[in-house]
């Protein structure tokens, strides 16, 4: 589908973090009703790149290991069941929109031995086809907006129940293709970044000689430089950077049956809009910090920026996966609220994973997000240690 540069890509971007007009601010410490959104470049890093969390609500950061544990915790994989694993993701993305927009992610770990772990990830984002025109109306050309993050991790667990990561990440972000708007080339953006991740996990073993499981989990992603798609060094845009918090309990119910409860807690590390625009010209440190006291809602505002993602999973014998969600999302905040479910199969060394997403809660009747499904495979290639759960 080709559209319209006006209509399409600005559209199709905006919808990424919110459904709603930002809001203009009255005055400091008071909003005038509407939201206040907290927007930043290169949203594609936020979206879920794998069925298995898409289908619990998003969760992830403290959910046993998986080949797509470098986007959420790369700290998890030396506590990974299988030596390698490589995962390929595809999600068409607002469909309901337009046909052709889509996020495609490849990823895989390898431990080194029973403490370290390495890892890396190939995430590939189109917005399909733009059709530019000038300000008379006539089309000038087709363009296909596209972008892409690689990342590379390493993970070491220093002890029997912890471990930590640290993941390098490289951004490109290629929205217009050298067109110029007011004698301004707007150009890629190319930005790096880094993750820093730790993760905590126990058993509590239980009379029947099974164990049920606790895990905790923090990551702070996407540290790192502001992108900037013209040349003027005053129209640098923040990354989503982010702060991660999650728990997951895995119960041990018999031999063939565990069922685990997941929680996560996010929130951008990135400055709130404030009446003057002054929040733009902070580094992407200082926001960093600022982030946690600058909303001009003061604290009430501050909890709204908070982000929230339940999740189940249940297996039978390791060969067959039901999971449910809920993603809960402040209507002041971008007011994205859904519910997810899928299933999971595996054989042998192979591993199917579907999710899919419902919109829930009020907001415009068509929403972009609705009926949005994720496909993954999985496929293990070393020795697999039966003591562990999870895939």
């Amino acid at each position: 589908m080709i559209r319209k540069l006006t209509m399409g890509l600005v559209f199709i971007y905006g919808t990424f973090t919110s459904f709603e007009t930002s809001a203009q601010i009255d005055s400091p410490g008071q909003l005038d009703g509407r939201t206040n959104t907290i927007n930043t470049a290169v949203p594609f890093l936020r979206i879920t790149p794998d069925a298995r969390s898409g289908a619990m609500g998003d969760v992830g950061v403290a959910t046993a290991p998986d080949a797509n544990s470098i986007y959420w915790n790369l700290a998890k994989l030396p506590f990974a069941d299988t030596k390698t694993r490589i995962s390929a993701t595809y999600t068409p993305w607002l469909k309901e929109l337009v046909n052709d927009v889509f996020l495609a992610t490849v990823s895989g770990y390898t431990q080194l031995d029973e403490f370290q772990a390495v890892s890396a990830s190939l995430r590939y984002f189109s917005l399909g086809t733009i059709n530019f025109t000038n300000v008379t109306g006539q089309s000038i050309g087709d363009f296909h907006p596209r972008e892409f993050a690689l990342d590379a991790g390493y993970s070491r667990r220093l002890s029997d129940h912890f471990a930590v990561g640290l993941t390098g990440r490289y951004i490109y972000s290629n929205l217009a293709g050298g067109q110029s708007v007011n004698n301004v080339t707007i150009k890629p953006g190319k930005a790096f970044a880094a993750d820093i991740s730790a993760f905590y996990t126990k058993d509590f073993e239980k009379d029947d000689g099974l164990a049920n499981k606790l895990n905790l989990g923090v990551a702070i992603t996407n540290i790192g430089t502001k992108i900037s798609y013209t040349s003027s060094a005053q129209n640098k845009d923040f990354l989503p950077t982010n702060l991660g918090l999650g728990a997951a309990y895995t119960m041990a119910l018999d031999e063939n049956n565990q069922l685990t409860f997941a929680l996560d807690v996010n929130k951008l590390l990135v400055p709130t809009p404030d009446s003057n625009g002054t929040y733009k010209n902070k580094s992407s440190l200082e926001g960093m910090f600022s982030s946690f006291g600058d909303a001009p809602g003061g604290f009430k505002e501050e909890l709204q920026e908070l982000m929230y993602s339940v999740g189940m999973e249940y297996w039978y014998s390791q060969l067959f996966a039901v999971r449910a969600g809920y993603f809960n999302e402040n209507k002041n905040k971008g007011n994205r609220k859904y519910f997810t479910a899928g299933i999971g199969v595996k054989y042998d060394i192979y591993g199917l994973n579907v999710s899919y997403l419902v919109p829930s809660g009020s907001g415009i009747q068509r929403n972009p997000l609705s009926n949005t499904l994720r496909f993954t495979l999985t496929f293990d290639l070393g020795s697999r240690d039966e003591s562990r759960t999870g895939w």
